[in-house]
């Protein structure tokens, strides 16, 4: 018999999770998940807590929809979830600007091919009827873009991601919302940035009927515990009439083990598939801290500080290109300009983990998800500002360091 080779224990240093996600989880996310008894998912403490994780749900997302609750996995299970409605032949309409709506606009693709669409080209297929509208890298989805491609092809379904961290930029909600509800069009939006980040609440945007979410960024969860989605009562009515072919991502099975079941709010759970108590009890915990602060004091103190980030990094000759509030995407100074790459591996070899765009052009990606302190802030400028005097950019740190005191001082002075 062959010699078996046993590797040693994994050792996984502690890293900053300074890109556009996973963020930082709360050490008291990652104690409720440690400290979770070993149940199974049909124990009643188990069950309680998903009730009460899509109550919580609702309040943080702002919404009445009855159908509210966490689909087990990444963002990805949560959008695939969302996306699980759209049937071969649907006309749909995707709005893309930048990596992962272009990902949403994939997985759309491959859900309205048919049969012959599909076989054609199964990993890209082309479907007749479903049009992409690409919005160039670094530019938002506005509201007039929507309007245009709505009137035009008159779909089924349309889709946008809120905030697209591939580039750093925010689209625009409120005109697509208002460009759906004009045509009557089922809009469906891609919320897993923007969650826990952005104040607002979903009940607000009617022409909006499916969202989805993630548990690792605005929620400050680990990655793969809920990813949130919420479901309008003519959405679930539309994906009766047509079906879908999926069962563990179906939204209405989905839904029953979290208490939902023909449309009403049930004491218990029934089994769909199996849920994880370690899982559960991170979520749920997660969620209590989102509520304890507060949505709109989250929204506040994430602007603030990447007010902070973002004027430091100005300060040493970088062009930042993104509007989101938890992530600063930027170009280098032109002496540094085209050397993008090796600055984030320098910087992620040395367990400070900032991202570089994933298409062209490659840009810097610094994230703040869950480091919303001055310390961390500073650490991430002091960190970010030496890596770029190794490639000799000639930085004075010691005036960006006091320039970024400033601004906390004031801020201090103000409150």
């Amino acid at each position: 018999m062959a010699d078996i080779t046993i590797f040693p224990q994994l050792e996984i240093p502690e890293t900053i999770a300074a890109g556009p996600g996973p963020g930082n989880t709360d050490p008291r996310v990652l104690q409720r998940f440690a400290s979770a008894g070993v149940a199974d998912h049909m124990q009643a403490d188990v069950l309680r807590g998903m009730i009460e994780a899509k109550l919580m749900l609702r309040e943080i997302m702002g919404t009445s929809n009855i159908h509210t609750f966490g689909v087990a996995g990444t963002g990805w299970s949560g959008l695939d979830v969302m996306f699980s409605a759209v049937m071969p032949g649907d006309k749909v309409v995707v709005f893309t600007n930048g990596t992962f709506s272009g990902i949403d606009g994939l997985t759309v693709r491959m859900k309205a091919a048919t049969a012959e669409e599909l076989a054609a080209n199964s990993l890209d297929p082309k479907p007749a009827s479903v049009t992409i509208v690409d919005v160039p890298h670094g530019e938002s989805v506005t509201g007039e873009i929507v309007e245009a491609a709505l009137a035009k092809h008159k779909p089924k379904w349309a889709a946008m991601a809120h905030w697209e961290t591939g580039s750093g930029r925010i689209n625009d909600l409120r005109g697509f919302s208002d460009a759906c509800e004009k045509h009557g069009v089922m809009g469906l939006i891609d919320a897993v940035s923007s969650l826990g980040v952005e104040d607002f609440r979903i009940d607000d945007f009617p022409g909006v009927h499916g969202w989805a979410s993630c548990p690792q960024k605005g929620i400050c969860c680990l990655p793969l515990t809920y990813a949130p989605v919420s479901f309008t009562d003519r959405y679930i009515q539309t994906l009766r009439a047509s079906g879908t072919r999926t069962f563990v991502h179906h939204p209405i099975m989905e839904a029953r083990h979290w208490g939902i079941i023909d449309g009403k709010d049930v004491e218990k759970g029934t089994y769909h598939r199996t849920h994880s108590a370690y899982a559960v009890a991170a979520f749920h915990e997660a969620l209590r801290i989102l509520l304890q602060d507060g949505v709109a004091q989250r929204a506040r103190d994430y602007a603030f500080h990447e007010a902070a980030l973002r004027d430091a990094v100005t300060a040493m000759g970088c062009k930042v290109t993104s509007n989101m509030t938890s992530l600063v995407v930027l170009n280098l100074p032109d002496k540094l300009a085209g050397r993008e790459m090796e600055l984030v591996q320098s910087c992620r070899a040395t367990g400070f983990g900032i991202w570089p765009t994933l298409s062209e052009p490659v840009q810097v990606r610094i994230g703040i998800l869950n480091l919303l302190t001055q310390a961390a802030i500073t650490d991430i400028v002091r960190r970010f500002g030496a890596a770029m005097n190794e490639m000799g950019a000639d930085i004075d740190m010691d005036g960006i360091i006091a320039r970024l005191d400033r601004h906390f001082e004031t801020a201090m002075a103000a409150q």
